[in-house]
């Protein structure tokens, strides 16, 4: 078991990323960790030695607080203990620091390695950089994890759904490498960059989450027919890697075809795996599948460091109403437990949820209109449910 002094130079290795000391140190355990299960190992020792989890809370705008609170007392009546450091990015921090991203907020997050995030708002025409996209730069979140799965008890077009998006989070035509290519701005131009190690580490990212989440089958989506330096290459990566995993089915399909199979018959895919463009249409399509983003959680995944968020936006036209769905952020609270090894606590809430938007009673307004209760009482329901 690791004593604190000794969790406090690991630590110190993890920041400096000095892959060989660390696992040099940790050679006793005949085991190869890359700088991923380092991160969980370490939150395991922690728990062990009965310590609570520091996590940075980002409530977020609009409806961020009242879903963000139903969500932390979520995650304690499940009996995680955790300390919560608490930072204000969005709309708000920009009224009190002139800058929706203080650095607060990222020393925070390079420090504890996990946050919980509520839903941000970027204001339009501003000149202020996008936080999710900031946060995904700062922190090489390269892994945009998005599962949808099927509720009982929320309209949808199909029932049993339960497949995940893993889309390439960092490169492509999300770089932010676009101009004009004329004084008169008639023309414009956007460059989107695929490399070869941007596209092993995702596609081995979902190779990898396909393995020990007992998935069967991983479809890499692309457009390598007329794209054929960029999605080639994806292609090729990810054709090459499915050799690693042969317990594993791979195929792929033409993006535009995989929206067209995704509606007709989406119980034949599992896990999907695709760039970033294709990966931020995908993943909402899939959420449709499912009833909407109300049930829709996120993740951003890097080699360090893990930021867990409701993907909806932040509708400030009900805040401070206390009748916003909170299922999307506790769900994703879930996902944030699994990550750091309370995968026993996260079943539960996921089951608690469950059961609670089955029944229909204890619900707000957007899956029960006719009967509809508030955000906290809905948290109430899920946590007698626990």
């Amino acid at each position: 078991m690791l004593g604190p002094k000794i969790y406090d130079e690991f630590l110190k290795l993890l920041s400096a990323k000095k892959y060989n000391a660390v696992l040099g140190a940790q050679a006793s355990t005949n085991r190869r960790f890359d700088f991923q299960t380092m991160a969980l190992y370490f939150f395991i020792q922690i728990q062990q030695e009965n310590m609570p989890y520091t996590i940075t809370l980002i409530r977020g705008d609009g409806i961020g607080p009242e879903i963000s609170r139903a969500a932390t007392r979520v995650i304690e009546a499940a009996g995680v203990k955790i300390e919560w450091d608490v930072q204000e990015a969005g709309f708000n921090a920009i009224e009190k620091h002139k800058d929706p991203l203080p650095q607060a907020v990222i020393d925070s997050i390079a420090k504890n390695k996990v946050a919980l995030k509520g839903p941000l708002t970027t204001p339009i025409g501003t000149g202020f950089r996008s936080v999710n996209v900031a946060l995904r730069k700062e922190f090489d979140l390269y892994s945009n994890l998005r599962p949808a799965k099927s509720f009982a008890g929320v309209k949808s077009r199909y029932e049993n759904i339960d497949l995940v998006i893993v889309r390439e989070n960092t490169e492509e035509f999300y770089s932010g490498i676009e101009h004009y290519i004329d004084a008169s701005k008639s023309a414009a131009e956007t460059i989107g960059i695929v490399t070869r190690a941007s596209s092993e580490r995702i596609i081995r990212f979902a190779f990898e989450y396909a393995k020990t989440h007992g998935r069967k089958k991983v479809t890499a989506v692309h457009k390598a027919n007329i794209l054929k330096y960029t999605s080639g290459l994806f292609l090729d990566v990810a054709r090459n890697m499915a050799k690693e995993y042969p317990q594993i089915e791979m195929n792929d399909k033409i993006i535009d075809n995989m929206a067209m199979q995704m509606v007709i018959n989406p119980y034949q895919f599992d896990v999907i795996v695709t760039t970033n463009l294709f990966g931020d249409i995908l993943s909402d399509l899939a959420s449709g599948l499912v009833g909407g983003l109300g049930v829709a959680p996120g993740a951003n995944i890097g080699y360090d460091t893990a930021i867990f968020e409701a993907v909806h936006g932040s509708a400030p036209d009900i805040a401070g109403k206390n009748i916003a769905n909170p299922c999307a952020i506790i769900l994703a609270s879930a996902m944030m437990l699994d990550h750091i090894g309370e995968p026993e606590a996260a079943r539960k809430i996921e089951k608690a949820v469950a059961e609670v938007i089955r029944e229909g009673k204890n619900v707000t307004r957007d899956l029960n209109p006719a009967n509809s209760i508030t955000t906290d009482q809905m948290a109430d329901a899920i946590i007698e449910k626990l």
